[in-house]
């Protein structure tokens, strides 16, 4: 692996190249940037992979839902339609992509839609009868044509950008310098118990700027849940002896790390990230759970992919299987918790356009 990496460095360093040209061809204004007289809030990171970027949405989501009317706007990754597609609850993962599909699926209240041009996708959503109050750009810190009101980047604390390498070498998408456009720092998946001492650590490496507030997060496992299209789902146990592991998603750890304390084996089924899953895929995942020779077992998957396997063809081909979600929920540490959510607020209705 280090030997590949250090093969793969000259093509690093000329993608971060044209990535660096890029990010200055909008600073220096030779590309413009379009703003918007709406509270706009990205959501996004530097690096490929996930560091929490759908969770912190629906942090922001309960946050603001009660006090305004809330749309969420993403470039709707994998899917097989093409431009502007406003989301309805009947829309599959491969109509709008698997977070989409989550948002409103957990929000119906909440205008979501998927745009691969985000300023088309922003004037669409503002032409609606119904028009939001507040936007938030799902993983558009790269989408450098729509200028945002708020910029928050996301960071996980296994991997800090500071410590990482420009694709393919590593997986940054830029060069890290470019977290100086954000202005919030998130550090995603911290341990429930922080050290003030790594806390002081971190924020000494991160260094952020005037204009920036760091903040310290970490990702809530809620209880299991089972498909909704089992017919008589069992009630879920505290401890099994085999777990089928299920997932899609770029980093899986945490979600095995959760479930070794309900069981005394985890067989690992691993996808790669945003997969659509065919036919033969559950199949396999079906063949896999059969030859587990326990009867005290379930299948455990993500919320994500959950949204993938309820594409029509493919659900009832679980049906009558034990298979679980581990939904999960995005907290501040507690001295960050009041002071995020009065700079989002203070934000919104600061910018909140009259009507």
């Amino acid at each position: 692996m280090t030997f590949l990496r250090i093969l793969l460095f000259p093509l690093s360093m000329l993608f971060g190249f044209v990535t660096w040209v890029r990010n200055k061809m909008y600073d220096w204004h030779f590309f413009s940037s379009k703003s918007y007289d709406i509270p706009t809030i990205s959501v996004g990171n530097l690096t490929t992979g996930g560091t929490g970027k759908t969770p912190t949405t629906e942090y922001l989501v309960r946050l603001l839902k009660n006090e305004f009317y809330i749309a969420i706007l993403s470039r709707g990754y994998k899917r097989k339609t093409k431009g502007f597609v406003f989301a309805d609850k009947f829309h599959l993962a491969s109509d709008i992509g698997d977070e989409p599909r989550q948002y409103k699926q957990k929000f119906e209240e909440v205008a979501v839609a998927v745009d691969e041009d985000r300023c088309h996708g922003i004037e669409s959503l503002l032409e609606m009868t119904k028009k939001p109050e507040v936007i938030l750009l799902d993983d558009a810190f790269q989408h450098r044509s729509v200028k945002p009101g708020l910029s928050i980047i996301l960071t996980d604390y296994h991997n800090i950008f500071l410590d990482n390498f420009m694709f393919p070498t590593g997986t940054l998408r830029e060069f890290k310098l470019g977290a100086r456009r954000a202005d919030v720092i998130i550090v995603t998946k911290t341990p429930k118990i922080f050290s003030p001492i790594v806390k002081k650590k971190l924020l000494s490496d991160i260094k952020p700027k005037p204009h920036q507030k760091v903040y310290f997060s970490f990702i809530q496992f809620l209880p299991l849940k089972p498909l909704k299209i089992l017919e008589n789902p069992l009630e879920v146990q505290k401890n099994y002896y085999t777990i089928l592991l299920v997932t899609g998603i770029a980093n899986p750890y945490p979600l095995k790390e959760y479930l070794t304390r309900m069981c005394t084996e985890i067989v690992q089924m691993d996808f790669p990230d945003h997969h659509n899953y065919s036919e033969n895929d559950l199949h396999k995942i079906i063949q896999n759970f059969n030859t587990i020779a326990t009867k005290n077992k379930i299948i455990v998957t993500t919320e994500k992919d959950v949204m993938r396997f309820e594409e029509a063809n493919l659900i009832d081909l679980l049906k009558n299987l034990p298979v679980y979600y581990a939904p999960i929920q995005f907290e501040f540490q507690k001295d960050c918790k009041n002071e995020f959510d009065k700079q989002i607020l203070d934000y919104v209705r600061k910018n909140k356009k009259n009507n």
